[in-house]
C-alpha cells in the first residue's frame, strides 16, 4: 500500500499502532513533539495525538505542511470527545477521522479505503461508492457493538457511530446510504441504520450545526434500543406479527428506556427511546403523550423512523417509493408536526429513485 508515517505524540502507541496495521517496515513513526523533520513522500498519513490541544494542533500543521503532499489521504484517530475531535480534525484538513478506539478490522477497512487508489484521485472523489461501503460498514460495527442485550450501551461507542454515519451521509448521497444498508441481513440493524442515515439528512436540510446533529443520529441510532430485549423470533419473523406478538413488541420503548436510564444519558435522547410511537393527537405508546408533551427531537425520530418503516422492504411487504411513503406522512398530520413534515419533503425527494429514460 506504500509508505505510511504515523504522527504521534507517544511512540510506544505509535509502534502498537502500526503493528495492528500490519504494515511492517512500511511504516514510519514521527515523534510530534521530537526535533526531527517528518519525511515527506508517504501514500498515507496518519495521526494519533491523545489530546487535540492548542499546542498539538500547531504542531500537527506544521507536520502535515512538511509531510503532506498534494491529495494523500490523512486519516485522523481521535481520542476522548469526538465531535469536538472531528471538527479540529476536518479543519486540519483530514480526509477521513475515526475514534482511537475502533476495532482492527474498522480501522484496517478504513486504510484500504484510503490507500487503494492513488491519493490524489481519492482525494478527488473517485471511487467514492467503495469508501461509502466502508464508511457504513463501521457504522454497522458500531451499531452492532451497541444493540446488545446483555449491556447498556456505552456513550463514547454511540458518539463513535453518530460521527461515523453523519459523516458518510455528508460526504455521499442519503438514497446512496439507503441502498447499501437495504442490503443487510438483520432486519432491525437495517432499521436503525436507516434512521440514523435519514436523520443525518435531516439534520442537514433543517440546517443543524455539528453538535446537534450528532445529538439527532445518536437518538435514531438508540431509539430502537429496547428491542434488544425482544425474542429473535419477533424480530425477523418473515410475517406479520400476531396481535400478541404486536404487544410484545411495544414493550421496547419502556425496555430501551430501563437500559438506558442508569447510563448517564441526556434526558433527550431518554425521551426519544421511550416516546418515539408517541403522536401528537395521543393516539401514540407507552404514554400517550400530547401536543406539547412530544419534545421536537422525537418528532423529528419518529418521522424518520415511519418513513424507513415505509420505503424498507420486508418479506411480508413490498417497499414504498420514497413519494408514496412521504404522501403518507403528509396524511398523518394530526399525529405529525406538520411543519416538520413538509420540512422532510427535501430529504423524502432526495431518496426518490431517478426514473432512467427510455431508450
Amino acid at each position: 500500500m506504500g509508505r505510511t508515517l504515523i504522527l504521534t505524540d507517544d511512540t510506544s502507541r505509535g509502534e502498537r499502532l502500526a503493528r495492528n496495521l500490519g504494515a511492517g517496515g512500511s511504516v514510519t513513526l514521527h515523534d510530534l513533539y521530537g526535533d526531527a523533520v517528518p519525511p515527506s513522500g508517504s501514500s498515507l498519513i496518519i495521526s494519533d495525538v491523545s489530546a487535540l490541544t492548542s499546542e498539538s494542533v500547531r504542531r500537527l500543521r506544521q507536520a502535515l505542511a512538511v509531510a503532506r503532499g498534494a491529495g494523500t489521504p490523512f486519516l485522523a484517530l481521535i481520542h476522548g470527545n469526538l465531535g469536538r475531535g472531528e471538527i479540529q480534525a476536518t479543519a486540519l484538513g483530514a480526509t477521513r477521522v475515526l475514534p482511537a478506539s475502533v476495532a482492527g478490522a474498522m480501522l484496517l477497512n478504513a486504510v484500504a479505503a484510503l490507500t487503494g487508489s492513488p491519493g490524489p484521485a481519492r482525494a478527488a472523489g473517485v471511487a467514492r461508492g467503495s469508501l461509502l461501503r466502508d464508511q457504513v460498514d463501521g457504522a454497522r460495527q458500531a451499531f452492532a457493538a451497541i444493540f446488545r442485550p446483555d449491556r447498556m450501551p456505552e456513550p463514547a461507542i454511540v458518539e463513535s457511530g453518530a460521527v461515523l454515519v453523519n459523516r458518510a451521509v455528508r460526504e455521499a448521497k442519503i438514497r446512496d446510504w439507503l441502498t447499501i444498508v437495504a442490503n443487510f441481513d438483520d432486519v432491525t440493524h437495517r432499521h436503525c441504520l436507516s434512521v440514523a442515515g435519514l436523520a443525518a439528512a435531516f439534520a442537514r436540510q433543517l440546517g443543524l450545526n455539528e453538535v446537534d446533529s450528532n445529538h439527532l443520529i445518536k437518538g435514531a441510532l438508540l431509539h430502537d434500543i429496547g428491542k434488544a430485549k425482544i425474542s429473535l423470533a419477533i424480530l425477523n419473523k418473515p410475517a406479520p406479527l400476531t396481535p400478541e406478538e404486536r404487544v410484545e413488541m411495544s414493550r421496547h420503548p419502556a425496555l430501551g428506556y430501563d437500559m438506558l436510564l442508569a447510563g448517564g444519558y441526556d434526558t433527550l435522547t431518554l425521551a426519544v427511546v421511550r416516546s418515539h410511537h408517541e403522536y401528537l393527537d395521543g393516539t401514540g405508546y407507552p404514554d400517550r403523550l400530547h401536543g406539547r408533551e412530544i419534545p421536537d427531537l422525537v418528532r423529528l425520530i419518529t418521522i424518520c423512523d415511519i418513513f424507513a418503516a415505509l420505503i424498507e422492504e420486508r418479506p411480508y411487504k413490498r417497499p414504498k417509493p420514497a413519494h408514496e411513503a412521504f404522501a403518507v406522512l403528509e396524511g398523518m398530520d394530526a399525529k405529525l408536526d406538520v411543519d416538520l413534515v413538509r420540512a422532510f419533503g427535501g430529504v423524502a425527494t432526495a431518496c426518490e429513485t431517478p426514473v432512467r429514460a427510455s431508450a
